[in-house]
């Protein structure tokens, strides 16, 4: 035994992601992914990432602040709240620019979990979603 150990995969789940001998996967801390599904994975949250920078240089923390305060409530109201909801409440309420920017903009598990139910939605112009949609499609 070396620095490292062996795992097996059942075919079944091999066969369901279209695996053959010689193929590649990908391994992290949240599991193991077929090396193209877990690329979609991180474009998908560099460009959800993109978004947040466009909301943060555009808007001051306190602009952004009130509008996700409000999306917050209202989603709350309408019964539509979830785990991650409950976090942006209290990043938003505390008022530490550091702590709202390492949510929007982070590259760590937490931040990227986060940007999963971002509360800042609406902020940018419809065209601007839109192009930064367009960009991301390739």
């Amino acid at each position: 035994m070396g620095n490292s150990l062996g795992i097996i995969i059942p075919k079944s789940l091999l066969d369901s992601w279209e695996l053959r001998e010689g193929d590649h996967l990908r391994v992290s801390t949240d599991g193991i992914f077929p090396s193209g599904r877990a690329r979609a994975h991180e474009l998908l949250d560099e460009h959800k990432r993109r978004l947040a920078w466009a909301v943060a240089s555009q808007f001051t923390p306190r602009q952004i602040r009130a509008h996700s305060l409000a999306n917050l409530h209202r989603w709350r109201d309408a019964g539509a709240w979830v785990a991650a909801y409950e976090e942006w409440k209290e990043i938003m309420e505390g008022g530490d620019d550091g702590v709202l920017f390492a949510a929007m903009l982070g590259r760590d598990e937490r931040a990227i979990q986060l940007r999963q139910s971002a509360p800042y939605v609406g902020l940018l112009a419809r065209e601007e979603v839109r192009r930064l949609n367009e960009e991301a499609a390739g």
